[in-house]
């Protein structure tokens, strides 16, 4: 079922520019340079119910901008949407009852009172009955084993504890969908897997569609079947994970260690990334990789192999920095 869809979704920015100093600033007063940039520019979308979506692209990609559409916060300049059959900028209070929405860098929850007496708030607010109010606390609070923390000044939590009660929050009333706009940010190793099982929980087990940002690609790997890729407003891809990183992920990295010292080198296009005589660490395109493995075999006294893909951070900025990857 479509419960989400944009076509030729255009949000559109207008900003003055005006010289420095005070002659600039008087020169503004009479002729002013306006600049309008397209923060989301011609955008089709349609997502299905449950699917679990990650929304990646560089910085000022529009990804922030595009969720802040579809919740209602802003509203397009132009096109169309639709999500859950409501027009999200109406705001009307049926709508915002079916879906939340977690910012990593802001707060819903209040700083002084503890995240119990917020969750109870929340209850009054979204009309919960009280039957499905204890048994998603009850429910969510096993899960992220946050017992511990709910009756605690939410000021006195960790970020990642805080992150833990804020996606509780946002789950309480049963949305059909939940905006994630990078929920993992500055959050340690431990808490980031935490948060990625919970999310794949609640998505596996309750049915709810998720579209989820980060910079992380680790969250997007491991939680998201399909990805969006945005850069400048515009998609540039949509479609699987799998079949956009094999289309990028075109090196492997490959350390060979010897028993015995050599200065043999693969006669082959390689990126020589460390090198002694008892060791050598290289990129190789992933299409050579068995000749030059074959060769170094047949030439060296080998100790150890070993093969692993190409650093994900040079695969993602391989992707944001190619314009025509657009795959509809």
């Amino acid at each position: 079922m479509n419960i989400i869809h944009t076509k030729n979704l255009n949000k559109l920015y207008t900003r003055f520019e005006k010289e420095e100093g005070l002659k600039g600033s008087i020169k503004s007063l009479f002729d002013r340079k306006k600049i309008t940039k397209a923060a989301v520019n011609h955008f089709n979308l349609d997502v299905n119910q449950g699917e679990f979506i990650g929304l990646i692209g560089p910085n000022g990609a529009g990804k922030t901008t595009l969720m802040k559409i579809l919740t209602g916060i802003i509203s397009p300049t132009s096109g169309e949407i639709s999500v859950l059959g409501y027009m999200p900028n109406e705001l009307k209070n049926e709508y915002k009852k079916q879906f939340a929405i977690v910012m990593g860098q802001k707060s819903q929850l209040f700083q002084d009172i503890s995240a119990a007496d917020t969750f109870l708030l929340l209850k009054e607010i979204y009309d919960i009955p009280e039957a499905q109010y204890r048994k998603n606390l009850s429910y969510f609070t096993e899960l992220f084993a946050v017992q511990d923390y709910l009756n605690v000044q939410v000021r006195t939590l960790s970020l990642g504890e805080r992150m833990k009660m804020e996606l509780i929050a946002a789950l309480l009333h049963s949305p059909q969908i939940l905006f994630l706009d990078e929920p993992t940010i500055g959050l340690d190793a431990v808490a980031q897997k935490q948060i990625r099982s919970f999310l794949r929980e609640v998505n596996r087990n309750n049915g709810t569609t998720i579209l989820l940002t980060s910079h992380y690609m680790e969250d997007i790997k491991s939680l998201c079947g399909r990805c969006v890729v945005i850069n400048s407003g515009s998609k540039i891809y949509d479609g699987s994970l799998e079949m956009l990183f094999n289309s990028y992920q075109t090196h492997k990295l490959i350390t060979v260690t010897f028993d015995e010292s050599t200065s043999y080198r693969p006669n082959l296009d390689i990126q020589i990334i460390e090198e002694n005589p008892y060791k050598l660490s290289f990129m190789a395109h992933r299409k050579d990789v068995r000749c030059i493995i074959g060769t170094i075999l047949n030439k060296c006294e080998v100790n150890d192999i070993s093969i692993e893909e190409e650093d994900i951070g040079n695969v993602v900025e391989r992707i944001y920095s190619d314009k025509g990857c657009e795959v509809l």
